[in-house]
């Protein structure tokens, strides 16, 4: 019982560890020449490759029929993540660093939120606290992103990285100018207001499509295919970007599709329908700090005063959206809000017995209930 409780955290927490994991590998590999175009699609080629076979196999029996709009949905799952969102955020990534790229999808949980409330996935009342502090939280957010895009602010040396040598950094971390900055942080908050609508669809996808696996499989292949095309478009006569070999790169594509496209929409899809489409992105700060720690011993990045600032700030309105949404689960005092009670069909069907003792004059009508069980009887004249 206790482990059933845990699962929805221990799910959320393991991709977090995983995005974070990507994101120090990725940017390693795109310094060293990755494609980000033919990275997305690779990608979900191998996470199609690994869950179409568990998918077959163990939803054989379960997976719901495959109807038109099902199948939109899953084609617009396929663009919105896979190609939009992975080709801009890692493009995006080129121009600036990984601890700022993974920081920016702080604002994943607000834009999350804002779409569930419109789309009416997720419960605000104005009238109580902790609706307030939801939307206090995502405005808050929005503006540390803002901070992280706009201030800079001195260079902040942490111990780990006095001693890095100069070359490297100037090699990691490419000295960019303030347009190619500003550039890649237009890419990293569109590519994450994509992902944010991925969200939402998928957690719309799964109410009339509760097979994950299967979803999983199709949303990866419908990304192959889509990103295959855009690929082709973008890169038109460059048989080199498709070509695979034994470095970094494919390391990155391997581990990116098996672990964060695969595995990440399959356990992603299980805990959205147990807490919903804002639980799955509450943890985002939890990947920020790993990418921090590790990009500065593995990338040496050092961080600014402006990105540190905002950082904090997008944590802190993070935060009161998680409070918030605690409260909603939790009620005060344990006490049911009455808007919360189910509706209840008025019309209750009942049988009734009438018998007549011969030496009494009372009637006795005996009244079951189907839905209780229970008996109650009424004795005429008393």
């Amino acid at each position: 019982m206790m482990f059933e409780k845990l699962k929805p955290y221990l799910y959320v927490t393991f991709l977090q560890f995983g995005n974070a994991g990507l994101v120090i590998i990725a940017k390693a590999a795109l310094n060293h020449g990755m494609n980000h175009y033919t990275f997305a699609t690779y990608r979900n080629l191998f996470a199609t490759l690994v869950m179409a076979p568990f998918a077959l196999v163990l939803e054989r029996k379960t997976r719901p029929k495959l109807t038109l709009s099902i199948f939109f949905k899953i084609m617009v799952l396929g663009f919105l993540e896979p190609v939009v969102d992975q080709n801009l955020y890692y493009a995006g990534m080129q121009y600036t660093t990984a601890t700022f790229a993974v920081a920016m999808t702080n604002i994943i949980p607000a834009m999350t939120f804002l779409m569930a409330w419109i789309c009416r996935l997720e419960k605000v009342n104005i009238k109580k606290i902790h609706s307030i502090g939801k939307i206090v939280g995502t405005l808050v957010t929005v503006g540390g992103a803002m901070i992280m895009t706009l201030v800079v602010g001195p260079t902040i040396g942490l111990p780990w990285t006095k001693g890095s040598d100069v070359s490297q950094q100037q090699q990691t971390t490419t000295h960019v100018s303030a347009g190619d900055n500003m550039k890649g942080s237009m890419m990293i908050i569109a590519g994450c207001l994509s992902w944010s609508c991925f969200y939402i669809v998928q957690a719309i996808t799964l109410k009339s499509y509760p097979a994950e696996l299967s979803l999983t499989a199709l949303i990866c292949a419908s990304g192959t295919l889509q990103g295959a095309i855009v690929t082709v478009i973008a890169e038109h006569g460059k048989l080199a970007a498709w070509r695979l070999q034994l470095d970094a790169g494919l390391i990155t594509m391997i581990y990116g599709g098996v672990i964060c496209s695969g595995l990440g929409y399959y356990l992603g899809g299980i805990i959205m329908k147990a807490k919903g489409p804002v639980f799955v992105t509450a943890f985002s700060p939890l990947s920020m700090v790993i990418v921090a720690v590790l990009g500065s011993f593995v990338l040496s990045e050092k961080l600014n005063l402006g990105r540190l600032l905002g950082a904090v700030v997008i944590v802190i309105g993070l935060y009161l959206v998680i409070w918030g949404k605690m409260k909603d689960e939790v009620p005060p005092n344990s006490k049911c809000d009455p808007d919360e009670f189910p509706q209840v069909d008025q019309h209750i069907p009942m049988t009734i017995n009438g018998t007549r003792s011969r030496n009494q004059d009372n009637d006795r009508v005996a009244i079951e209930i189907p839905s209780t069980d229970e008996k109650f009887k009424k004795v005429n004249g008393n």
